[in-house]
């Protein structure tokens, strides 16, 4: 623990950085008490997860962050289900990352993406609701007198079952939090799960329509004052001059900033003030060496990239090769996905409070840890003189796993000791100063023997690596293997779920001077794309139904093939669309969990409508099935606003689209019905929030194929003329 507590602020910075967005952790974690926590000022607790109250009041501690898809209830769900608490008094709280790092790590990664929050906590949250039990149950015994194997817990009661007599969880947890700790602990087995599993409101509900609910820009703390900030928007750009005279005497105006080479801010007693000073500050640009870059330099280089020699490659099996020059028909085919920004309905923003001896921040963060290196690297401070304070995010989608902007906060407050500062972006500013899902083009060749049996594919991908712009720490010999998610032969992850004989799937990484990020689905979207779309093209070519030539190539994958013939039956695949509906279909695995999706559509004098979804997950477990469905109806929201929309483009290298009058998302107007069937084969831990992201377009492009006989090979459809 010690090592751990004096490690350099340096190398906390980097090793926080390495698990920023991660996917993969692999820590043991101690249920530790705060006796045992050196310098710990904590509320008494039986471990790090329960702390229960003399009312019965049950807080539940959530390390993962919450922001919309339901992490916080779903954790909470599993602790509860193993302490047998009264679900009614359950509330949850952050623990801060400075705790975290103080303890020792005890509540392990604060990273919350890759659909990881429940299913990489889910073992040691419920080993910390079934300790906290035993425990309770201990202490009532030897309160008693009794053995503990003759008392039980249940609905936040000890039970003595030959005396009848009973405590509270409330009246015995100061006992309990003196007992020693089991190590012998047994979990539940799914199937005897009563508050785990069941569809329980979210505990989060109620602050949300009441107001009570705080996000980062709602967040005001006493004698604050706040900051709004713009960045060089030509990417490689920096500050050349500004003018901070200029607005000086604007009213509420307090100090120009300059942040660091890239970027100036302006502080006023009110953020509006501040934005407004901005917009009228003079700033000239260092425009950088990328002037020269757009969205057709990049087009080029991606398409070099398809003809390339040499590639990294992610799956393997036979000589794909010399079996496309034998064969009998080959199809090829390519496609292309765009950049695209997170969007999120909440910008980025943060408040920093800096005093030469302290930094704190308050922000909505995926990540509280890295947010905690970004402020103490900013602040110049050792880590144990800074904390962060983690509140509910207005969306995050993978932007919020970056910490630029904390990273603006602290150097802002920097300029005003001891004062609060809340810095806040413009929307143009979180549009343009995005960390981008990164732009692909895939050219797939498939060969089709005399019987219409596919015998061999070749996908080529060409395209942007995030992990060689955001942890090249985490490349393989220089390939990225994130680049081949739901590609792979045999990843838990997610693998490719069609046997075929010879097969290579390469990437020929081409690197633009876009700042690539995780965005939600990352790149199962268009891997999706490109694979089932393409099946499609191949089932056609060859004059086979695309669900009948999906079945040939699926009989060793049979999660795969389950999720998919789920959503053909619901869909009526094998029986007649209402007149001028068409259908299509699409499956993958990503996230570590089996999905598909079946579409009706139609389209009228080249206007589309997508009359209705149907999408099946297999996560292997479901905590809370209606937190599922809704996730799944999000994710279609998000999966179509990229397939009818999303595209970022650049011009004289920066980013063209602002605002959402030129980035569009779907409204209420252009939703389908979506229909949920979850089929949770149990014996893993799958992702629910961002896998049924990337069905959604490639069973919507099937289906147009189906009704118009085009075939759409590239995002966003509002480009496209369907008629």
């Amino acid at each position: 623990m010690n090592a751990i507590i004096s490690i350099s602020r340096r190398s906390f910075i980097v090793g926080v950085a390495s698990t920023a967005g991660s996917l993969s952790l692999g820590f043991h974690l101690p249920f530790i008490k705060p006796s045992l926590a050196q310098g710990a000022v904590m509320e008494p607790e039986l471990n790090a997860w329960v702390v229960i109250r003399p009312d019965d009041t049950v807080v539940i501690r959530i390390a993962r962050s919450e922001m919309g898809q339901g992490t916080l209830t779903g954790l909470a769900q599993l602790v509860a289900e193993e302490l047998n608490c009264d679900w009614s008094k359950v509330t949850t709280e952050y623990p801060s990352p400075a705790e975290n790092l103080a303890r020792d790590r005890v509540w392990g990664n604060f990273s919350t993406g890759g659909s990881r929050g429940i299913r990489e906590s889910h073992d040691y949250v419920r080993m910390g609701g079934a300790t906290a039990r035993e425990m309770l149950i201990a202490a009532a015994a030897a309160e008693w007198g009794v053995p503990a194997s003759e008392c039980a817990a249940t609905l936040g009661t000890v039970t003595h079952s030959g005396s009848n007599r009973t405590a509270s969880y409330g009246q015995l947890a100061a006992a309990a939090a003196q007992v020693t700790p089991p190590t012998d602990v047994q979990l539940k087995d799914p199937k005897d799960w009563t508050i785990a599993g069941k569809p329980l409101p979210r505990l989060d509900t109620a602050d949300k329509l009441n107001g009570a609910q705080v996000y980062g820009v709602d967040l005001k703390l006493p004698g604050m004052v706040n900051a709004a900030v713009r960045a060089c928007p030509y990417f490689g750009g920096k500050v050349a001059s500004f003018d901070a005279a200029a607005v000086a005497s604007m009213p509420g105006v307090q100090k120009v900033v300059q942040v660091d080479e890239t970027a100036v801010a302006v502080v006023a007693d009110t953020w509006w003030r501040a934005k407004t000073a901005l917009d009228a500050l003079p700033v000239v640009w260092d425009e950088g060496p990328n002037t020269g870059v757009s969205s057709q330099t990049i087009a080029h280089i991606l398409e070099e990239g398809l003809e390339a020699d040499n590639a990294f490659v992610g799956a393997q099996q036979g000589d794909a090769p010399a079996a496309l020059t034998g064969a009998t028909k080959v199809v090829s085919a390519v496609y292309s996905y765009p950049y695209q920004n997170h969007a999120t309905m909440e910008p980025m923003n943060a408040t920093a409070l800096y005093t030469p001896e302290k930094c704190e921040v308050w922000v909505p963060t995926q990540n509280g840890e890295a947010s905690l290196a970004a402020a103490a690297e900013a602040a110049e401070l050792p880590v144990s003189q800074c904390n962060v304070h983690k509140i509910h995010l207005g969306g995050g989608f993978g932007r919020r796993g970056m910490q630029d902007y904390v990273t603006q906060a602290v150097r802002i407050a920097r300029e005003f000791p001891g004062t609060p500062v809340k810095l806040i972006w413009s929307r143009e500013e979180d549009m343009l100063q995005g960390r981008y899902h990164p732009v692909t083009q895939s050219r797939l060749t498939g060969a089709l023997d005399a019987d219409g049996n596919l015998t061999a594919l070749h996908m080529r991908i060409s395209g942007q690596s995030i992990l060689a712009a955001v942890m090249p720490q985490r490349m393989q010999d220089g390939m990225d293997p994130i680049v081949f998610q739901g590609l792979t032969a045999d990843s838990p992850e997610g693998h490719l779920g069609y046997t075929i004989p010879n097969l290579l799937i390469d990437h020929a990484m081409r690197n633009p001077p876009i700042p690539p990020g995780f965005w939600r689905g990352v790149n199962l979207n268009q891997n999706a794309i490109y694979v089932e779309c393409f099946v499609d093209e191949l089932a056609h070519a060859a004059g086979v139904d695309p669900l009948a030539f999906r079945r040939k190539l699926m009989a060793n994958h049979p999660k795969h093939l389950a999720v998919l013939e789920a959503v053909a039956e619901r869909i009526g695949w094998d029986t007649p669309a209402p007149a001028g509906v068409h259908r299509g279909l699409a499956q993958i695995m990503g996230f570590g969990s089996y999905v598909a999706a079946a579409a009706e559509v139609s389209v009228t004098d080249g206007q589309l409508r997508i009359h209705r979804i149907v999408a099946a997950t297999d996560p292997g477990h479901v905590v809370n099935p209606a937190q599922v469905e809704r996730q799944v109806e999000g994710s279609f929201v998000y999966g179509l606003s990229a397939c009818l929309y999303g595209e970022c483009t650049v011009n004289g290298g920066r980013m063209e689209q602002e605002n959402f009058d030129s980035y569009e998302v779907v409204r209420m107007a252009d939703m389908p019905e979506v229909e949920t069937i979850i089929i949770p084969s149990g014996g893993f831990w799958g992702g629910v929030g961002e896998p049924t992201i990337a069905v959604a377009a490639p069973a919507v492009l099937n289906a147009i194929f189906a009704a118009t006989g085009k075939r759409i090979r590239s995002l966003p459809l509002k480009n496209h003329d369907l008629a």
